[in-house]
């Protein structure tokens, strides 16, 4: 059987380090392993991954410093696991360049499912799919780029222009964690001021448009002190 896809594990703890990649390669997934940040580089340069796995407590860098090279040239999807559980941590590599982060301990089939997402949008990203899709579509929740028209269950639902372009961006980035510094600079502009709440009450009315119980969303979900993740499309 061809394996899937080639994933770079740079981890320094040896019993977790093993079982990731036994868990991987039992689904068919070829897996490269480094223990250091600079193997880990190495590694990347020599072998050109299609992911990498990162845990940021290296012995010779931080991982951040991992993600901070690896930018500088490479795009691969970089998933960050780590038991640092602190909100800022999770921005901050975000922010830096990772695609998600995943907080120790997890389940195996969170990680597998986190996996298949980022190289999804890779290779949907490569072949030049994913940003130009003409339509989103989750459950009974539709968006179309193209007409700037969102439907729910059929009906047309009416957004500002600014709540359709901040539902525009999510769905573009769909099973994506995007930070609230990232939205607001992207709606706003680099210039934007800090303070997230315009954000908040704007995401807060379109939930109210959108979601049957915003309390309960099924389509737009917060990522407690982080951002906003859109369901994955359909």
């Amino acid at each position: 059987m061809i394996p899937k896809s080639t994933i770079l594990l740079i981890e320094d703890e040896e019993n977790i380090r093993s079982f990731i990649a036994t868990t991987l390669k039992n689904q068919n997934y070829k897996i490269i392993t480094a223990s250091s940040g600079t193997e880990g580089l190495h590694l990347c340069a020599s072998l050109c991954p299609d992911l990498v796995l990162l845990d940021l407590g290296l012995p010779d860098m931080d991982g951040m410093t991992v993600i901070k090279k690896l930018r500088e040239w490479n795009s691969t999807p970089i998933i960050v696991i780590s038991a640092r559980s602190h909100e800022q941590e999770k921005a901050k590599a975000l922010d830096g360049g990772a695609d998600d982060y995943i907080t120790k301990p997890f389940g195996t089939v969170e990680l597998l499912a986190r996996i298949r997402t980022s190289l999804r949008h890779s290779s949907q990203l490569s072949a030049g799919i994913h940003s130009n899709a003409p339509v989103y579509r989750h459950g009974d929740l539709t968006v179309n780029f193209e007409k700037h028209l969102v439907t729910l269950s059929g009906a047309m639902v009416h957004l500002t222009q600014i709540e359709f372009k901040l539902l525009g961006l999510l769905a573009r980035n769909s099973g994506k964690v995007l930070t609230y510094s990232y939205i607001m600079e992207k709606i706003w502009g680099p210039y934007v001021d800090n303070n997230n709440q315009i954000l908040r009450v704007n995401m807060a009315n379109i939930r109210r448009k959108i979601e049957k119980n915003p309390a309960a969303p099924e389509h737009v979900f917060t990522e407690i002190g982080i951002g906003y993740r859109m369901a994955e499309s359909e």
